[in-house]
């Protein structure tokens, strides 16, 4: 059977998917980076080998996240794209027509408004992590609420507080004032989650013309409570999909479904990745003001890449 495998690299989760020729999902992987990437998509890639147990073949890969650049060079893809177009072209083969996406991951999150099947705009907050995954993980490990729990609290409020969402540390300390008025858990996480929906309206959200079909994907969608609160904010039905934690992954994947169409062949190095020894060191390049970081990638003791440079004169890449 043949495979199309997608990587997504990012700061906080690396996520591993392998489709079938029909876009089904075979095996997926969602797995913390912990600052290791190298490490973790190896293991990654040889936990969904093992899985596959030799009946599948890849007959294409590709990568995408803020570390897709290095994710290509250790996995041999054959396709690197953007985080926009990968979530948008999962989104669109799980609710054809969609056309607005919102996507909230562990240190970032982004809308998508796509027309007609084509991304028109988006917008991503780097700056305030009020509501990404990380801020919820902090905010349940000081309450000593497991993350998978949390917003199931919310579904029980009756009364949320009013929570200022501004920015993480304001939403922190409203809270812990919160607690000391003596208000429950369940009020306080409700108007946490509605904070962060304000939050997230406000900033990443800003001036979009926010339309139906709305998707809500991303590790942070696993969170019943905000779930809630986008419905209630919007005031439509968003929908989550089967697989919200690893749609960027997905998305990959169906992109190297696409490039296997018109072109036969892989750069796949297979699942053995653990195998194979990877090397990045980078230097500062003296030959003018913009002192480039160059970063190379060795395997095997052997040069395979560099990037970085703004010239070209460094660029190396024959993977």
């Amino acid at each position: 059977m043949k495979g199309f495998l997608g990587v997504d690299v990012g700061s906080v989760s690396t996520n591993i998917v392998v489709i079938n020729e029909n876009g089904e999902v075979l095996a997926e992987k969602y797995l913390r980076t912990n600052g290791r990437p190298i490490e973790v998509v190896q293991e990654g890639i040889h936990e969904v080998g093992r899985e596959l147990n030799g009946e599948v073949e890849i007959a294409s890969a590709g990568t995408t996240g803020s570390a897709r650049f290095l994710a290509s060079m250790i996995i041999g893809a054959d396709v690197v794209k953007n985080e926009i177009t990968a979530h948008a072209v999962a989104a669109s083969a799980v609710v054809p027509g969609v056309r607005t996406i919102i996507e909230i991951g562990g240190q970032d999150s982004k809308i998508i408004i796509l027309r007609d099947g084509v991304v028109t705009d988006f917008a991503m907050n780097t700056v305030c992590a009020a509501g990404t995954g990380s801020f919820l993980d902090q905010q349940a490990s000081r309450l000593l609420i497991p993350i998978e729990e949390f917003g199931n609290y919310a579904l029980k409020s009756k009364n949320p507080v009013r929570i200022a969402g501004r920015c993480a540390v304001f939403a922190e300390s409203d809270m812990i004032h919160k607690q000391q008025l003596g208000y429950n858990i369940e009020d306080i996480i409700a108007g946490l989650c509605e904070a962060l929906v304000r939050n997230y309206m406000n900033n990443v959200g800003k001036g979009k013309e926010i339309l139906e079909p709305v998707i809500f994907q991303g590790g942070v969608a696993a969170n019943a409570g905000l779930v809630q609160a986008f419905n209630k904010y919007l005031n439509t039905k968003v929908t989550v999909p089967p697989h919200f934690a690893v749609m960027g992954a997905i998305g990959a994947a169906l992109l190297a479904k696409e490039a296997y169409a018109k072109k036969k062949g892989t750069n796949f190095k297979g699942f053995n990745l653990r195998d194979i020894k990877f090397v990045t060191n980078s230097f500062e390049c003296k030959g003018c003001s913009n002192a480039c970081e160059v970063v190379q990638f060795f395997q095997n003791g052997e040069l395979l890449a560099r990037w970085g440079d703004r010239c070209g004169k460094w660029e190396l890449q024959t993977a």
